[in-house]
């Protein structure tokens, strides 16, 4: 699912996946050819818009200390999930190469060898270049610090882990068959993101202590799950045309006399519909959840804070458009929220992270109507 790291990606880029801003990156060489780090840091910095706008916005937000384990991390996480979204791979060599991955951790010699993997691949040049990138991005995880290079080796080995077993799992593509398994699914995929960051909040901010880390994990998983669970709902002709996969509970839909062979289908819309209230009623669940985590974040803290509330502000706004709307189960069709608003919620949110009041009042700005701010 190329959305990863639940994230609220936009889609559709340029010529060779580059923008008038962003020119076209060169991918690192591989193939055991000497590397300068000043040349891997240049390339992941131009690489991270490029495979997520939203994401890169908020990494930019984070303290020094915080920037690179995070921009690193989310880049390996983003080189797995290129994998398991590769519709020219079999499950089987999915499965090979999301070993081979984790096994470039520790082996310079995997890493090249990885790399080269990108000739196999059917994805967009953006990720392609970033396949191309991964020996050079994974040099820039060797020079992290060890306690944040733990860190993001042992989530992303979950991470990789529960991705390779939905990939074998389902090996005709992914068809979920209960809510259960998509909060299993969202938990590998995302909520395993929100460990990640929580540890690194906890290791290197000296405004998060030993009390709030242990506050915050009480809800990290559902602040990354929920956006994880927007995505899928905003998403779901694109994932089921596109990804041949279905993410929609087939226990839901059979409920409403329908199924994934219908998914899409005219005639069982309204159908489809009633059987996303209990994901919609679930998201809901996640995004009250990850604004709890955000309120347990100290305002000394105010950088992650704002990091965090970006995407959630987002989620809750493709949130109120998805109650009201089936555009998600139409052929082609999806739901997006408006380039003004994003750019408004952009501006709220800064001052939105100084106080729990200020985060509230805004988040419910937000759910009950499209929120713009003239001239944004």
């Amino acid at each position: 699912m190329r959305r990863g790291c639940g994230t609220l990606p936009a889609r559709g880029r340029g010529p060779n996946g580059a923008t008038a801003e962003e020119p076209a990156v060169q991918a690192v060489r591989v193939g055991g050819a000497a590397r300068e780090p000043a040349d891997a840091e240049r390339t992941s910095r131009l690489l991270l818009p490029r495979v997520s706008r939203t994401f890169a916005l908020g990494i930019k937000l984070l303290p020094p200390r915080l920037e690179p384990p995070v921009r690193i991390g989310y880049l390996l996480c983003r080189i797995a999930d290129t994998i398991e979204d590769d519709l020219g791979l079999t499950p089987e060599r999915k499965s090979v190469l999301l070993d081979m991955f984790l096994a470039a951790f520790d082996d310079a010699r995997v890493a090249d060898e990885f790399a080269l993997s990108v000739a196999e691949l059917t994805a967009s040049d953006d990720y392609l270049e970033l396949v191309a990138a991964s020996a050079g991005v994974l040099e820039l995880y060797g020079a992290l610090d060890a306690p944040a290079r733990a860190i993001l080796r042992r989530w992303i080995v979950e991470m990789v882990g529960g991705m390779r077993d939905f990939v074998l799992r389902h090996p005709r593509g992914i068809r979920i068959a209960t809510l259960a398994e998509l909060r299993e699914y969202c938990y590998y995929v995302a909520g395993t993101v929100g460990h990640l960051l929580t540890e690194l909040w906890h290791e290197h901010s000296l405004a998060v202590g030993d009390a709030t880390y242990a506050r915050l994990l009480e809800d990290c998983e559902p602040f990354g799950e929920a956006l994880q669970i927007v995505n899928i709902l905003k998403d779901v002709a694109w994932d089921a045309e596109r990804e041949n996969a279905i993410y929609i509970p087939a226990d839901l839909l059979a409920a409403q006399g329908s199924s994934h062979a219908m998914i899409l289908d005219a005639g069982r819309r309204d159908a489809n519909r009633r059987a996303l209230d209990p994901v919609i009623a679930a998201a809901n669940e996640d995004v009250e959840r990850a604004l709890r985590y955000i309120e347990a974040l100290p305002a000394t803290a105010m950088r992650v804070r704002l990091f965090c509330v970006l995407p959630i502000l987002f989620a809750i706004a493709t949130l109120r458009e998805l109650a009201q709307t089936d555009r998600m189960l139409i052929p082609g069709g999806g739901v997006k929220i408006e380039r003004s608003e994003v750019r408004s919620i952009v501006i709220a949110g800064s001052t939105s992270t100084l106080t729990n009041r200020s985060l509230r009042w805004l988040a419910e700005r937000v759910r009950k109507r499209p929120f713009t701010i003239a001239g944004a």
